[in-house]
């Protein structure tokens, strides 16, 4: 795969690739209804990476009022330690801010060392646990928060 990539919104016509993202990442994937339906939902925001004519990674966001939650991301392994994951968080990180977003949440497994420190150098910090959260393997899920300055309240 060439290193380049483009991060765009995701469409209702790009949920087939996702689900193969979703199902080459994950043991415990996503359906396609749920990503269908996070897709076209106006609280949520959907983004994907492209690179060489191929999906290769996605963050699927929701928001509510001050506050956004990280729901999905996921890079095809062939395609990781290229900087997209990063990419597409910041890309949705903007996304919603200039929404009015104040605080983003996620949850990550607590074993998943590559991504907490992603999520770290990203201004993440965590604020909880949620036992048993994971079911394939079992695992506890670590909370974690940071906060966005929202479009336009730089006096914030």
């Amino acid at each position: 795969m060439d290193a380049r990539f483009r991060i765009r919104p995701a469409t209702i016509a790009d949920v087939p690739a996702l689900v193969a993202v979703e199902r080459a990442c994950f043991s415990d994937p996503w359906s396609a209804h749920s990503i269908t339906e996070v897709v076209q939902v106006a609280t949520s925001r959907a983004f994907l990476a492209e690179g060489s004519g191929e999906i290769v990674g996605y963050l699927l966001a929701r928001l509510s009022g001050p506050e956004g939650e990280i729901l999905d991301l996921a890079v095809l392994p062939r395609a990781r330690r290229r900087g997209i994951a990063r990419s597409l968080l910041d890309v949705a990180s903007a996304a919603l801010a200039e929404a009015g977003v104040e605080h983003v949440f996620l949850e990550v497994r607590e074993s998943n060392r590559a991504a907490l420190a992603l999520y770290a150098a990203a201004g993440y910090r965590t604020i909880g646990m949620r036992r048993h959260y994971y079911r394939n393997p079992p695992e506890d899920a670590l909370v974690l928060r940071t906060a966005l300055v929202p479009r336009g309240n730089s006096d914030r």
